[in-house]
C-alpha cells in the first residue's frame, strides 16, 4: 500500500511539476483540480485540499460550499497525456464540518458500501470487475436549437457509408463491419486495433491491468478493453482511469470516443456486464454445489438483485438513452432471470475452471454509470437478498427473447425508461441505506439532477415525431 512518503518520492524521482487531485461527480464525471508542487506536500494528506463543491452538479448550495479533497497515496500514478509531468491522485471528498467522507461523493459512498460489507458478518471482501463497452467515431455533429435538431456520426467503419470513399484508408476499400458484423473480424475490417493497442499500453504504464481488447458487435467502431478485477473502490478507481484513457488516446488520434449506451440507431449498444463476488477470510464465499456451481450465497445475492433491479436501474442505468439499449433482440438482457448458459438473461453465471474465479455478471448495467455508486448499489441489493435469503428461483435456460407469450409474461423486466427508475428508486430505497450508506437526503437530489435530464427530452421535439406526425 503506498503512503504519502511514496507520492513525494515519486513526484521528485519523476522531477513533477503539479499535482493534479480528482474526483468524480453525482454523474460520474472526474474534475480536478491542479497546484503546482510548490505547494504540495505531506501536510495535503493530513489536511487534504479545499474547493468550492457549490458548483457540482447536485451538490451543495452556495450558503454550505466549503469542501476538502483528501488524496488517496494508493492511487497516484504520471499522467499520461499532460505536457508537464504531473502526478494525478484520486480524492475522497470530506465534509468539513464533521470531517467525513461527504454524504454525496460517490467515493465516500462507495467506500461505506465496503465499511457495510464488513460489518455485516457476510464477508471482508467484494471483487468487481466491470466491462464496459465504447464507441470510437472519427467525428460527431449535433445541434439543438429552438430551429430544430440534428445528429450526424462520421465513421470509417460505418456500414451506412459503404457508398462513400473513406479517407482514413484512402478511399472506397469494402473492408467495414456490417450490422451486428463487428466481432471480431481481423483488420482491415478492424480499423481500431492499433488505436486499442495504444490505449492498453497506456492504461499498463499508469497501474491497470488488462486482460484482452477486442472490437465489439456493432458497425462503425464498438470496442472493448477488458481489465482485471479488483475490490469495490479500487475497481471503480480504475475504471474512472480507463474512461480517462479511452477518450484521450482517441482524441490523440483525431478521433472521439463515447461510453454512450446507444449513440447509433439499429445496432447493439454498449454495456457495462459487472462480475462480482463476496469472499470472507480468503474464500470465495460464491462457490458451492448448487446450480453451475454457485453457492446458496451466491443464489440468494442473485435474488436480492432481482428484487431491486428496477430501483438499481436509476443507478446502472442512469440516462434517458440507456432505455434505448434496452429492449430486446440487440444482446441487452432486459430479462430479469439467471442462467449459466443464456446471454438474454440479466444476470449470468460464467463458465469457470476454477472454484476461486466463480462469480456472477450482472449485465443491464451500462457505462454511463457511476463507477461506484453503480457497484455500491449492486453490492447492497446482493447482501440485501443474502441477509433475507431471497432465492431467485429457478434458472431460465431458454432463449427468453422467443418464449411464448404466457411464459414470456411470467418473467419480469428492467424499467423501459429513466422516469420509470427513479419512481421505483423512490419507492424501493430501503435497502441502501443500510449502514448509512447512501443517505435519503443523497436519494432525493439523485432523484431530482435525474428528473432534470428527464423533463429536458420530454419537452424537447424528436425529427421521429416530424416523421410520424407532421402529415396527420
Amino acid at each position: 500500500m503506498a503512503t504519502p512518503q511514496d507520492v513525494m518520492k515519486m513526484v521528485k524521482e519523476n522531477d513533477a511539476k503539479f499535482v493534479d487531485f480528482r474526483f468524480t461527480d453525482t454523474r460520474g464525471k472526474e474534475q480536478h483540480v491542479t497546484v503546482p508542487v510548490s505547494a504540495f506536500d505531506e501536510d495535503k494528506f493530513e489536511n487534504g485540499h479545499a474547493f468550492d463543491g457549490s458548483s457540482i452538479a447536485g451538490w451543495k448550495g452556495i450558503q454550505a460550499s466549503d469542501m476538502i479533497l483528501m488524496p488517496d497515496p494508493a492511487t497516484a500514478y504520471i499522467d499520461p497525456f499532460f505536457d508537464e509531468t504531473t502526478v494525478v491522485l484520486s480524492c475522497d471528498v470530506v465534509d468539513p464540518a464533521d470531517g467525513r467522507g461527504y454524504d454525496r461523493d460517490p467515493r465516500s459512498i462507495a467506500k461505506r458500501a465496503e465499511a457495510y460489507l464488513k460489518s455485516s458478518g457476510i464477508g471482508d471482501t467484494a471483487y468487481f470487475g466491470p466491462e464496459p463497452e465504447f464507441f470510437i467515431f472519427d467525428g460527431v455533429e449535433w445541434s439543438v436549437d429552438m430551429s430544430g435538431c440534428s445528429l450526424k456520426i462520421h465513421s470509417a467503419e460505418a456500414s451506412w457509408g459503404s457508398g462513400e470513399k473513406n479517407d482514413a484508408v484512402g478511399g472506397a476499400t469494402g473492408h467495414r463491419p456490417t450490422v451486428k458484423g463487428g466481432y471480431f473480424p481481423v483488420p482491415p475490417i478492424d480499423s481500431l486495433h492499433d488505436i486499442r493497442s495504444a490505449m492498453v499500453l497506456t492504461l499498463e504504464a499508469i497501474g491497470c491491468p488488462v486482460e484482452v481488447h477486442h472490437h465489439e458487435v456493432a458497425n462503425a467502431g464498438q470496442c472493448e478493453i477488458g481489465t482485471v478485477f479488483n475490490t469495490l473502490v479500487k475497481r471503480a478507481d480504475q475504471t474512472q482511469m480507463l474512461k480517462y484513457v479511452v477518450h484521450n488516446v482517441a482524441h490523440q488520434y483525431g478521433k472521439t470516443a463515447t461510453f454512450m449506451p446507444k449513440p447509433i440507431v439499429g445496432d447493439n449498444g454498449s454495456g457495462m456486464h459487472v462480475h462480482q463476488s463476496i469472499w470472507k477470510d480468503g474464500k470465495n464465499l460464491f462457490a458451492g454445489d448448487q446450480y453451475a456451481g454457485l453457492s446458496e450465497t451466491a443464489l440468494f445475492y442473485i435474488g436480492g438483485i432481482i428484487k431491486h433491479a428496477k430501483a438499481l436501474n436509476a443507478i446502472t442505468n442512469p440516462g434517458t438513452n440507456s432505455y434505448k439499449r434496452l429492449v430486446p433482440h440487440y444482446e441487452a438482457p432486459v430479462k430479469l432471470a439467471y442462467s449459466a448458459k443464456n446471454r438474454s438473461a440479466s444476470i449470468r453465471i460464467p463458465f469457470v475452471a476454477s472454484t476461486k474465479a466463480r462469480r456472477i455478471e450482472t449485465r443491464f448495467p451500462d457505462p454511463i454509470a457511476n463507477p461506484y455508486l453503480c457497484f455500491a448499489a449492486l453490492l447492497m441489493a446482493g447482501l440485501d437478498g443474502i441477509q433475507n435469503k431471497i432465492h431467485p428461483g429457478d434458472p431460465a435456460d431458454k432463449n427468453l427473447y422467443d418464449l411464448p407469450p404466457e411464459e414470456d409474461a411470467l418473467i419480469p423486466t428492467v424499467c423501459a425508461s429513466l422516469e420509470e427508475a427513479l419512481a421505483n428508486l423512490d419507492k424501493d430505497r430501503e435497502f441502501l441505506t443500510r449502514g448509512g450508506v447512501f443517505s435519503n437526503d443523497w436519494i432525493d437530489a439523485y432523484i431530482a439532477l435525474k428528473m432534470e435530464e428527464v423533463n429536458r427530452i420530454r419537452m424537447t421535439t424528436h425529427p421521429v415525431e416530424f416523421d410520424m406526425y407532421y402529415s396527420c
